[in-house]
């Protein structure tokens, strides 16, 4: 199957699902499902084939529980973080759902048991809580056990009629793509918390580039508020040629969320003592002091959020936020996301952030942090991107992008969103490949570029009292029809000249009526 047939017969097979469990699982709760049993099925399938090692003459989901001794167990522990029985496998549970009247509690037994299997080792953090939002006993499945096996046997028969050979050799990045399917679908529904976590995966190519341009190998790549990890798994494919060299870093506020990211660390082969995932608010709860500085620094946050700020007096002498000498507003928490993200970037990195637009020209705090920032030559570069390209908001964002060394004192500002730089979709607009390399090419030159590019001295910048919105700065191309006044003054005249004959030839012709009339 080509690439966009996989898709296509993702696309169907979850709506095949969804038919067969509607009326039941709201929307939202049905893609926790969903994703769980993708996750499931394929740590199954991975965790087999490691055991298996490549022998053929060995089936492990054949094999009795029995025969694994407690060697097996440990070491595969230690290797992969988890353990699965055969008993436990996917394919064991899926060949028995119809007649297993206990296949709720069977699949939470399995799950806990999972999860349990890593208790003492290092990837205990890792894989804890990695199913609570696969809540077999839910009441959202139905009110009586026999209605709720029915929708998870519908569920996990579903995700087993997929067909597209093993998981990391699919042509499509099979989490991610129903992943997003299913936000497309249901975010609209779900509002604003319905998307506001998730980065389409065009928009993360674009932020992933901006974040690792020019780099052979980075230390480690972190998102502080990781959402489903898209960012960081977009990283992880640019740099598929070098190196990460100590993995992937992000911290989430969402639960769920934070699941779906560790699961998505996992789907993507970033073994557990490549990943570290923690849960908790990145402004006030901050993880990973001791892990600074990162090189690459790539992000998402939430638009405008309300925080803390000022109603905590020693947020002002928190490292992250005193150079700036004032804290972001209580109503408005972007900029404290950017002084975080810039305290964890290494003197080598660059952090890509996705912002919200209001604040490259608001007043009061935003506008004397951006003074800190351009002052102190921190930023880069600013991108304004096409409306509509996020699920739950159709805003125009920016990208920010800041570094640690800068080779000269410029700005730059780039206008991607024109025409030219997205294709319109059905329900969101769309960045192509296309739209990515050249977004990345104006970006690497910084070269001016008439209506679309333009960098811009730091004393231009305090003249408009730091004012970064890129409309300042690049002028948008006039399409308005060019008129020749001298050629339309003529084109009048000459009209205004056949309307005085037209008249005259009427006069004329009206008097000859009259005068025959008169005869008469």
């Amino acid at each position: 199957m080509t690439s966009t047939q996989q898709f296509d017969e993702l696309k169907r097979r979850i709506w095949q699902i969804a038919n067969d469990v509607r009326g039941t699982v709201d929307g939202w709760d049905f893609k926790q499902y969903v994703l769980g049993a993708l996750f499931y099925r394929f740590i199954s399938e991975n965790f087999s084939r490691y055991i298996e090692g490549g022998d053929e003459s060995i089936d492990y989901a054949r094999l009795g529980d029995d025969v694994i001794t407690s060697d097996i167990k440990d070491d595969a522990i230690k290797t992969k973080g988890y353990f699965i029985y055969p008993s436990q496998l996917f394919e064991n549970v899926v060949a028995r759902a119809n007649g297993n009247e206990n296949l709720n509690t069977d699949l939470k037994a399995i799950f806990t048991a999972i999860e349990s299997s890593a208790m003492g080792y290092a990837s205990e953090e890792d894989i804890k809580g990695l199913f609570d939002d696969f809540d077999t006993t839910s009441n959202r499945l139905g009110k009586t056990v026999k209605d709720k096996n029915s929708r998870l046997c519908a569920v996990l028969k579903g995700v087993n009629d997929l067909d597209f050979g093993d998981f990391e050799d699919s042509e499509i990045d099979l989490f991610g793509d129903a992943y997003e399917y299913l936000i497309s679908n249901y975010a609209a529904n779900a509002g604003k918390s319905g998307g506001e976590f998730f980065t389409p995966q065009h928009v993360s190519k674009l932020i992933a580039q901006l974040a690792i341009h020019g780099q052979k190998s980075v230390n480690k790549v972190y998102d502080p508020a990781a959402g489903s990890g898209s960012l960081l798994l977009q990283a992880k494919k640019h740099m598929a040629d070098h190196l990460i060299e100590e993995g992937f870093f992000g911290q989430e506020i969402n639960h769920t969320t934070f699941n779906l990211a560790r699961m998505n660390m996992f789907l993507h082969n970033v073994n557990y003592d490549k990943f570290n995932m923690q849960l908790g608010n990145t402004l006030t709860e901050p993880h990973f002091r001791d892990e600074k500085p990162f090189d690459a620094i790539v992000s998402n946050p939430p638009y405008s959020v309300k925080w803390v700020g000022s109603d905590d007096p020693t947020l002002i002498n928190d490292e992250r936020f005193a150079p700036a000498s004032v804290l972001a507003p209580k109503s408005k928490a972007d900029f404290a996301f950017v002084l975080h993200a810039l305290n964890y970037l290494s003197s080598r990195g660059r952090a890509a952030i996705v912002c919200f637009p209001g604040i490259f020209y608001r007043g009061g705090a935003e506008q004397k942090i951006r003074q800190y920032l351009v002052e102190n030559n921190f930023v880069e570069t600013v991108i304004s991107l096409a409306p509509n390209l996020f699920y739950g908001t159709t805003i125009a964002v920016n990208i920010l992008v800041l570094s640690r060394h800068k080779p000269d004192t410029k700005v730059q500002f780039i206008d991607a969103s024109g025409e030219d730089f997205f294709k319109k979709g059905t329900n969101n607009n769309l960045l192509t490949d296309a739209h990515v390399a050249e977004i990345m090419k104006l970006f690497d030159r910084k070269e001016d570029v008439e209506h679309v590019a333009k960098s811009v001295r730091m004393e231009a910048l305090a003249e408009k009292d730091y004012n970064l919105s890129v409309s300042s700065y690049v002028e948008a191309k006039d399409t308005r029809e060019v008129i020749n006044i001298t050629e339309l003054n003529q084109e009048i005249g000459a009209t205004v000249a056949r309307i005085d004959r037209l008249r005259r030839d009427i006069d004329a012709i009206v008097a000859e009526i009259e005068g025959e009339v008169g005869k008469a």
